[in-house]
């Protein structure tokens, strides 16, 4: 197939060139976002390789097509190696997801891959892949459906209602399912098991009890794999607190295999781990289900996927970061942050580094230690370096690893006995939840990582605002000693059906005082981020016309404005500020009154009357 046949078969309306032939030239396509193309050139092989035949693109996917007349007259190693080097300038260039593809023009013979990391190399190819596609189907096969998305989502709602029918503890939930879905993609056989007798008591084991032995046998086996630390400690967890807990051990055969099977039939074919898209689908059927069952405790605050990307792509998580979540809950910011490193990476030896040397995190509650752990093995692992302390306890731990990237998400209304001891020493009496309103989790965290580090951290309005003594205490200490970079207003109800507390997420340059930066700080209006309450199912993402989601081009927006440092009425200001000041968007940002409608006006009216309702000030008549 000849060039221009490739062109209209992938789709012309995507084909994008930047020489006079149609071509593609990374040399003058990095040098336009300011960057070189020798600084990411190999000296095997990528010096002489600038120039792509083909490439499309849309918002969010980037496929390129290099072609040789017969694969059999080249050098395999060597074409591999040149599409290997446009991979590597494609990920400098741009942030979207990669389809790389070597096809034949005096033949039809096609290669493809695509995935995490996209590495070129006969082990990663896509043997399934022996013919062309439209733009279109690339696009489904890199993203998957929406409709999957979906699907698990509308899954989880009915396994959360034959859960509570067969008896299983709401907070025992989120961690069974995890448990069972993890067995589930590693070979659990639960279908037509028969009663078998102990070998050493004579005794006749039940086959519910056959298949929870399995089910543990699975999980040691894959945390003994991994090299994880507290092995035993994981385990005592995953065995005592779920596994032998007796709402599980209550459970009839029948009860357990039905349970097994929906999981098998509804939620594990629309996830493949292989894959960003997976990872996402994994992550997302993950944290729903934790917000699903917690939606009684009104200080869950688990943070949705889609911000955990976000603030992930803000800090510029990459091959080389060391990513450290000192208050990792059920290891999504942790899963995020592994996805994107692996996305960066162009071997499996730096993937598999990443995920047993760089990924770290700490967890001081027993129940959501295991959540996270039992989360990164479904993610493939990453587990290994994820304790159970207080953070105030592992100062030397997190020096010793080097860390360069904070995410976290602290506790708001954290107890003493979760504070830092020498921070509570001041408290008096009457104090009985921190002051700080998690500001003195972040200040304490970043003494102990690089000085050119960087934070992006989920704290609620009140520490921006900063009308108490210490939350003016800590922002002073912040800025005494590193740059407020970035704040962002995000969505009210963010952490629905959850929490209820309003988030905003700060971003701090830990390379220099504030003062000294002499710079503006960027505030983003970001309450929009295109997804919808629905009952019984948390926030969802709106789609299009075409059922195509809406958070991504929402997610390249923030991301334009802030890495460009770009104002735009009722989105982003640029604002110089000290530790006096609100740092909050709202209080600097012209409003966009184009924008603005007689539905606006209502909806303002009728929460404050609802506020009003809520306070006791008016009453309904």
């Amino acid at each position: 197939m000849n060039r221009i046949d490739i062109i209209h078969h992938i789709g012309d309306n995507y084909n994008v060139g930047n020489t006079e032939s149609g071509e593609f030239s990374y040399a003058q396509a990095l040098k336009s976002v300011g960057k070189d193309i020798k600084d990411y050139q190999k000296s095997t092989s990528g010096k002489k390789h600038q120039i792509l035949d083909i490439r499309f693109e849309n918002e969010r996917l980037v496929i390129l097509v290099e072609t040789k007349n017969r694969f059999s007259k080249w050098d395999k190693n060597k074409i591999q190696a040149q599409l290997q080097d446009y991979v590597r300038f494609e990920k400098a260039y741009s942030d979207k997801k990669i389809i790389a593809i070597l096809a034949e023009t005096d033949g039809d013979e096609v290669w493809v891959w695509y995935g995490q990391s996209v590495i070129i190399d006969d082990e990663h190819k896509l043997e399934t892949e022996t013919a062309l596609r439209s733009f279109a189907e690339y696009e489904e096969l890199c993203f998957g459906k929406v409709n999957d998305k979906i699907r698990v989502v509308d899954s989880i709602k009915a396994l959360n209602e034959m859960l509570h029918s067969d008896g299983i503890n709401e907070k025992l939930r989120s961690q069974f399912v995890g448990t069972c879905l993890l067995a589930l993609k590693n070979g659990l056989v639960y279908q037509g098991i028969q009663p078998t007798v102990h070998p050493k008591t004579g005794k006749k084991i039940p086959p519910e009890k056959v298949v929870i032995n399995s089910i543990k046998s699975i999980l040691e086996g894959l945390l003994t794999r991994s090299g994880s630390i507290n092995k035993a400690d994981k385990l005592a967890i995953l065995n005592n607190k779920v596994l032998d807990d007796q709402d599980v051990t209550s459970l009839t055969y029948d009860e357990l295999k039905l349970i097994l099977k929906f999981i098998d039939e509804n939620v594990v074919p629309y996830i493949n781990d292989k894959n960003t898209a997976g990872q996402d689908l994994l992550n997302l059927f993950f944290t729903t289900f934790n917000k699903y069952v917690g939606k009684s405790d009104k200080n869950q605050a688990f943070t949705p996927d889609h911000i955990c990307d976000f603030m992930s792509k803000v800090v510029g998580v990459n091959k080389n970061s060391r990513v450290l979540d000192p208050c990792c809950g059920s290891g999504a910011f942790l899963v995020r942050a592994m996805t994107d490193a692996m996305d960066d990476c162009d071997t499996e030896e730096e993937r598999e580094n990443v995920k047993k040397d760089q990924i770290f995190g700490i967890e001081y509650e027993e129940g959501a230690f295991g959540l996270s752990s039992t989360n990164m093995l479904i993610h493939g692992d990453g587990n290994s370096n994820i304790v159970q302390d207080s953070m105030f306890k592992r100062g030397k731990w997190i020096e010793e690893h080097e860390i360069n990237i904070v995410l976290m998400n602290p506790p708001y209304n954290a107890t003493k006995k979760c504070c830092n001891p020498d921070y509570t020493k001041s408290w008096d009496a009457k104090k009985k939840e921190d002051p700080s309103k998690g500001l003195h989790f972040v200040e304490w965290v970043a003494k102990h990582i690089s000085k050119s580090g960087k934070m992006a951290v989920l704290l609620p309005m009140q520490a921006a605002i900063g009308n108490s003594g210490d939350i003016k205490d800590f922002k002073k200490k912040m800025l005494d000693n590193y740059t407020l970079d970035a704040v962002f207003s995000l969505p009210n109800e963010m952490f629905y059906p959850g929490a209820s507390a309003i988030a905003c997420c700060m971003v701090f340059d830990l390379s220099q005082k504030h003062e000294r930066s002499n710079r503006d700080t960027f505030f983003g209006y970001f309450k929009d981020d295109s997804f919808i309450k629905r009952k019984g199912l948390g926030r969802v993402e709106k789609t299009d016309a075409n059922g195509v989601g809406l958070w991504t081009r929402t997610e390249e927006l923030w991301l334009d404005l802030y890495k460009n440092k770009r104002e735009v009425p009722g989105l982003s200001v640029m604002h110089k500020v000290t530790w006096k000041d609100e740092w909050l968007a709202e209080a600097y940002m012209e409003t966009d009154y184009s924008t603005l409608s007689d539905d606006d006006f209502q909806k303002t009216i009728n929460d404050y009357l609802s506020y009003l309702i809520k306070e006791g000030i008016i009453y309904e008549s």
